[in-house]
C-alpha cells in the first residue's frame, strides 16, 4: 500500500473485540495484520483492541505471547520497538468464561467508555459457539446499527447447521453488519485475477468455452493435521478447503463482470455461478470425484506418519484428499471441466489457478513437434505470481522450432515495498464497511447445496477413500502428474 495515501486516509474510531482473543487465530493472525496497518500509519482515529478469553488471571502469559507474535511478523524487532510498545498499550485482554451478562459486565463497561465508536465483533471461536456470543452482546444492549460482526470458518458442518447458526446471529445483527471471511480472497493475486479479467480485453474476449479448455484449481498442502485433528476429523478436506475457498475461487473465475465493483453486485454475480453449478448424483459422483486418505510416507527425506496416526483414531473414513471435476452450466462455460483439487500431506504446499486455453485448430508449421497450448497460471502461494505460458521460437537456423515459454509478473520482483497479508487487507474492509470480499448468506446456502451434493452422494454409493502415501501427489490413478499436468479418468 502506499504509505502517503494511508496516513490520509480517516477511519472513524473503533474498538474490534476478539472473541477467542487469546487463540491461534488471533495471535497469529489478526493481531499482526493490526500490527502492520498501524505501523503503516492507516489508524490515525482512536482504536482499542479487546481479546476475550476464557481464561482468568491470564494478562501476563498472554502479554508475552502477543509481543512474541507481533515481534516475529516483522523484520527488525529493534527499529520498530516503540511501535510494538505503543501498539501494545492499544490491547486489552478480558475474561468471560460464559455467554451471559453477568461474565459481559467488564465488557459492557469497558465499552461503554467508547460511545462514538464503531464496535467490530471478531468471532474467532467455533462456530457453535456465535449463537450464544450473539444473543449476549445484545442482551447487553452491545449491538447498535454501527456495529459489525466478522465471522471465522466453518459456519456449521451442512447446510441446516449452517442456517440454525445464520438464524442466532440474524438475531442481534442484519446482513449488512455481517462479514463472513475467507482470508483466500485477501490475497493479492487473487485480487488481481479480477482486474486481469476486466481490464484487458485481450483475456476478457477469451473467457469463454470457445478458447479455453478447462480450469484447474489446486490448493496442496505438505502438512497433515496438526493440532487440528478433532475439528478435521468431522470435517474432511471436502468441507475445509472446497466448500469455502476453492468455490471461491472457482467463482472469482467463472463470474460475469459485474455492472460496477460494489459489494451487492459482485455477489450477485458469484451467487449465479454458484447457483449454475451442475449438482452431483450417484452416478457423477463416481465418475468425476476421488476422495483419499493419507497413509505413512517420505516427506522431503523424513518419514512421516499415516492420517489414522496422526488423529489416533484407527476406524476413521475422513478424506484428507478431494479431486472433483465440476461444470457450470451456462452459456460461458458450456462443457468446460473445472477441476478442484485438495490434499493433505502432499509433495509440496502451493496453491494456484491454471486456465488452460485451446490450442490452435491447425498447425501451420512442418513440424512433428507438439504444439502446447497456452496456459494463464495465477499462483497464489508461497510465491504470488502470474505467469502466460505461450509458444516462441527457438533462436537459431534450421526451420521452425518452438517450445512453450513463461511470461511471469513476479510481485516480489515487480513491487519492493513489503507485501501485506490477506488478513490485512481484509480487516481493514471491515473498518470501511466494505462487503466485496465477504459470502453473502445467500451465497454461502447455495455453496452448501452443491457440497452436500456430493457428500450426500457419497453415502449413497458407500464410495471409499483411495489410501496414498505422504509425500506424493494423491491417489495414484486420481488427478495428477506434477504440478500442472492433471491426468482425468475416463
Amino acid at each position: 500500500m502506499n504509505k502517503k495515501k494511508n496516513q490520509t486516509e480517516k477511519f472513524e474510531p473503533f474498538n474490534i473485540i476478539v472473541f477467542g482473543g487469546d487463540g491461534d487465530l488471533a495471535l497469529r493472525k489478526i493481531y499482526p495484520a493490526l500490527f502492520h496497518r498501524f505501523m503503516d500509519g492507516q489508524f490515525i482515529n482512536p482504536f482499542n483492541i479487546v481479546a476475550i478469553t476464557r481464561h482468568e488471571n491470564h494478562d501476563e502469559i498472554f502479554q508475552l505471547k502477543l509481543k512474541k507474535f507481533i515481534s516475529e511478523s516483522i523484520t527488525s524487532v529493534e527499529k520498530h520497538a516503540s511501535e510494538i510498545e505503543t501498539f501494545m498499550q492499544k490491547v486489552f485482554l478480558i475474561a468471560a468464561k460464559n455467554h451471559n451478562a453477568l461474565e459481559y459486565k467488564k465488557l459492557s463497561e469497558f465499552l461503554n467508555q467508547y460511545k462514538n465508536y464503531q464496535n467490530i465483533y471478531y468471532f474467532s471461536t467455533p462456530s457453535s459457539a456465535f449463537g450464544g456470543i450473539s444473543r449476549t452482546l445484545k442482551e447487553t444492549n452491545l449491538v447498535n446499527p454501527h456495529s459489525k460482526v466478522v465471522l471465522e470458518k466453518p459456519l456449521g458442518h451442512s447446510l441446516e447447521s449452517s442456517n440454525e447458526i445464520n438464524d442466532q446471529i440474524s438475531q442481534a445483527f442484519n446482513e449488512k453488519q455481517i462479514y463472513r471471511i475467507d482470508h483466500y480472497l485477501g490475497k493479492e493475486t487473487v485480487q488481481n485475477l479480477m482486474v486481469l479479467r476486466f481490464t484487458n480485453n485481450l483475456f476478457e474476449k477469451a473467457w469463454n468455452c470457445e478458447n479455453i479448455e478447462n480450469v484447474q484449481i489446486t490448493v496442496a498442502e505438505s502438512l497433515g493435521v496438526g493440532s487440528r485433528a478433532g475439528y478435521y476429523d468431522n470435517s474432511g478436506a471436502l468441507l475445509d478447503m472446497v466448500q469455502n475457498h476453492l468455490l471461491q475461487l472457482l467463482c472469482l473465475v467463472a463470474m460475469e463482470p459485474p455492472n460496477i465493483l460494489e459489494a451487492d453486485q459482485v455477489r450477485n454475480e458469484k451467487l449465479k455461478v454458484l447457483d449454475a453449478l451442475r449438482l452431483f448424483n450417484k452416478k457423477s459422483v463416481v465418475t468425476d470425484t476421488i476422495k483419499g486418505q493419507y497413509t505413512r510416507g517420505n516427506l522431503n527425506g523424513e518419514e512421516v506418519s499415516s492420517y489414522l496416526e496422526d488423529i489416533e483414531k484407527y476406524s476413521s473414513k475422513t478424506e484428507t484428499f478431494v479431486a472433483i471435476k465440476a461444470f457450470v452450466d451456462n452459456w460461458r462455460w458450456k462443457n468446460v471441466p473445472f477441476y478442484l483439487r485438495t490434499g493433505k500431506r502432499m509433495k509440496k504446499r502451493y496453491s494456484e489457478i491454471v486456465i488452460n486455453f485451446k490450442t490452435v485448430k491447425h498447425n501451420i508449421f512442418p513440424s512433428q513437434e507438439q504444439m502446447s497450448n497456452n496456459k494463464l497460471i495465477i499462483r497464489l502461494q508461497p510465491e504470488e505470481r502470474i505467469e502466460l505460458v505461450q509458444m516462441t521460437k527457438i533462436p537459431g537456423p534450421g526451420g521452425y522450432r518452438y517450445k512453450p515459454i513463461s511470461l511471469k509478473l513476479d510481485y516480489i520482483d515487480s513491487f519492493k515495498e513489503r507485501f501485506p497479508d490477506a488478513y490485512e487487507r481484509l480487516i481493514i474492509d471491515v473498518i470501511r464497511g466494505n462487503q466485496t470480499l465477504f459470502m453473502r448468506q445467500d451465497e454461502l446456502q447455495a455453496a452448501w447445496k452443491w457440497t452436500e451434493s456430493i457428500s450426500n452422494s457419497w453415502k449413497l454409493v458407500n464410495q471409499t477413500n483411495i489410501l496414498y502415501e505422504a509425500g506424493t501427489w494423491g491417489p495414484g490413478d486420481s488427478i495428477m502428474q506434477g504440478e500442472d499436468t492433471w491426468v482425468t479418468k475416463s
